[in-house]
């Protein structure tokens, strides 16, 4: 949603940045690396960082402490050259937290879901963003192959949106996701696809390709599962070879490694963190020999 932007006091900018302070030297520096890679969404052309931020239990609970979290992390977004920052209806109270905090930023890429196409949903989405549109408008969780996106293009023409999508983290569902995206042609999908977890590399990527809907990936860090793999670790050294600094770059490198992922969205209340994630949208990527060997480290653990 393109709104005018307000400008935040120094001070308010500089909270995001403070986070670099404490990370370790690898990360700090690329703080000044140059602007996160961007990639087009297919249907506009419109570019996107390939770093942005999911809320998924981060920001449930709408009090002093959780606002004073998401101001942080949206700090550091922003100030880190992101944009993009996903919700839902049902994350809680994730919506209100966001829309206290978003509502004096500009350019940021706002997406929110909906668990039916039902106006009255909508209509309780947009008052807690304190917004009257999104960016991208999602369908939660799609199972049925046979599914209308009739609504949510109607919502796009009435300027509601300027996307749809639809999202799902289920295999069972895939079939379902295929038919939809074959016979709607949505602007999006969002689906769970991490390097522990390749079945949407198989399967949703090259539809999503061949139909040109932009790529969102929910849990890219497969529900933390990654980081327990790897727990006392040390990052290996041809890590480097692709400009990973830490084991969250790693993981999301590879993701952004394949050229049909628009967008990383791993969910964070920590701006140490956020800093960090951003980092996989810096420098280079891994190429396809490269993400073999990374598919090879993680299965050998």
């Amino acid at each position: 949603m393109e709104r005018v932007l307000s400008r935040r006091e120094a001070a308010g900018v500089a909270a995001g940045l403070a986070a670099a302070v404490l990370l370790p030297p690898g990360i700090a520096a690329q703080t000044t690396a140059p602007p996160l890679i961007t990639r087009p969404i297919p249907s506009s052309g419109e570019a996107v960082p390939v770093a942005g931020l999911g809320t998924a239990a981060v920001f449930d609970t709408d009090d002093d402490a959780t606002r004073h979290a998401a101001q942080q992390v949206v700090d550091a977004l922003v100030a880190g050259g992101g944009r993009l920052i996903d919700t839902a209806s049902t994350y809680g109270d994730a919506e209100s937290v966001l829309g206290a905090v978003i509502a004096s930023y500009g350019k940021v890429f706002v997406a929110t879901k909906l668990e039916s196409p039902d106006a009255a949903e909508l209509k309780r989405s947009l008052a807690r963003l304190r917004t009257p549109r999104v960016d991208l408008l999602q369908l939660h969780n799609v199972s049925d192959p046979n599914q209308s996106l009739g609504q949510f293009r109607d919502w796009k023409a009435q300027g509601v949106c300027r996307y749809f999508g639809i999202t799902s983290t289920a295999y069972r569902d895939f079939a379902a996701v295929e038919a939809v995206l074959r016979r709607e042609r949505p602007d999006f999908v969002q689906i769970d696809y991490s390097l522990g977890d390749r079945e949407a590399e198989k399967r949703l990527l090259p539809l999503a390709a061949e139909t040109k809907v932009a790529v969102l990936t929910a849990v890219p860090f497969g529900r933390s599962r990654l980081f327990g793999a790897v727990r006392g670790k040390a990052l290996p050294e041809w890590a480097a070879e692709f400009d990973a600094a830490s084991w969250a770059q790693f993981f999301l490198k590879y993701l952004i490694g394949n050229p049909a992922v628009t967008a990383v969205i791993p969910g964070t209340a920590n701006p140490v963190h956020m800093t960090d994630n951003l980092g996989a949208g810096r420098g280079r990527l891994p190429d396809p020999a490269q993400r073999r060997r990374m598919v090879e480290f993680i299965e050998a653990l």
